[in-house]
């Protein structure tokens, strides 16, 4: 199953935002599927087309600071989205940020990011229900408890599985996280969490972990509470993250097994991704493929639904990681 709503745009252009989060991702991927003709013909059985849920400030609650939910809420709204997406440098000065040329006010991008979330929790009962689902939105896994980072506001990537406790749905979940950055707002955010077991492997330098070790008020930075399961790539061993990748999940099942697994899939650590702070990481797109077989493959034969979530990917080119896997997967179950 794909739930892919196509009147929720990737790209953030229309609000100004100039990075390069593009459309063509969803798109490009999505067609894909639709030049197969097989998977044409069998759409309506694999292809949710949208997203019907809807997030409450309780569902926010379950995961970030009272204070935090209510500045989202309030006119404090716009100056947590310039922080979180780093609108303004250290001089001051707008950066990667143009808005003369926006069509829709900040503050409005909020109501899309809350959809995206909800999308989340929507993929996530779908996987519960069939095994399998991929969602084209969430995987903002640097949302901390009282803070957005890193492009994200509010973290889906525990949002959902909390929600899901809440309703008795699941009980135990893993968060798997391939993304090219340190999955560090879901690991700070789950730390005392028995029930939520996280692994991320990701860049051994750069961001985040480039940042200060302790916030302007004297506590110790979130970013650097360890996943329960961390495994840093050094620049040059990509030839090892499979490899490395296959060991981490076997840890995870010493951990016992779960319910849900919540995989943040991120393309970014695809060579031809766009964003300056993934070029540590170079795989090529057979070691993308090998990574996303191997998550599913492993998952699948231990009978544990999965939700697959798109996460990061920047750039013209990395919808061929999408689609490479999604391609496979859908042949596997069709």
């Amino acid at each position: 199953m794909i739930l892919y709503d196509p009147s929720i745009p990737a790209s953030i252009t229309e609000f100004g935002i100039q990075i390069p989060i593009r459309d063509s991702r969803a798109i490009n991927t999505f067609q894909a599927l639709l030049d197969d003709p097989k998977l044409k013909s069998l759409q309506k059985h694999w292809h949710q087309d949208r997203i019907n849920l809807t997030l409450t400030r309780d569902d926010l609650l379950r995961v970030h600071s009272a204070g935090y939910v209510e500045r989202l809420y309030s006119a404090a709204l716009e100056q947590e989205i310039i922080s979180t997406f780093e609108l303004i440098d250290a001089e001051g000065k707008y950066y990667r940020y143009t808005p003369e040329t926006a069509t829709r006010p900040l503050t409005e991008l909020f109501d899309r990011l809350l959809i995206k979330a909800a999308g989340t929790v929507q993929a996530s009962r779908l996987a519960l229900q069939h095994g399998f689902c991929f969602s084209f939105t969430g995987g903002a896994h640097h949302a901390q408890y009282d803070f957005g980072n890193g492009f994200c506001v509010i973290n889906d990537v525990v949002i959902a599985p909390r929600k899901l406790q809440h309703e008795k749905l699941v009980d135990k979940v893993w968060i798997i996280d391939v993304d090219a950055h340190k999955g560090d707002g879901t690991a700070a955010l789950t730390a005392d969490d028995e029930s939520i077991k996280t692994l991320s492997v990701h860049m051994a330098s750069g961001w985040p972990l480039d940042s200060l070790p302790v916030l302007a008020d004297g506590t110790p930075h979130p970013s650097f509470v360890p996943s329960d399961i961390d495994i840093p790539i050094e620049s040059g061993e990509e030839q090892y993250y499979v490899e490395r990748l296959h060991s981490g999940l076997q840890k995870l099942e010493e951990e016992g097994t779960a319910d849900l697994a919540i995989v943040v899939c991120g393309a970014d650590p695809y060579e031809k991704d766009e964003l300056p702070s993934t070029a540590p990481l170079k795989l090529s797109l057979e070691q993308m493929f090998e990574r996303d077989k191997l998550l599913y493959s492993w998952l699948i034969e231990r009978k544990i639904p999965a939700v697959f979530l798109m996460a990061g990917g920047y750039g013209d080119e990395v919808w061929r990681v999408y689609s490479q896997f999604l391609l496979w997967v859908l042949h596997q179950r069709y």
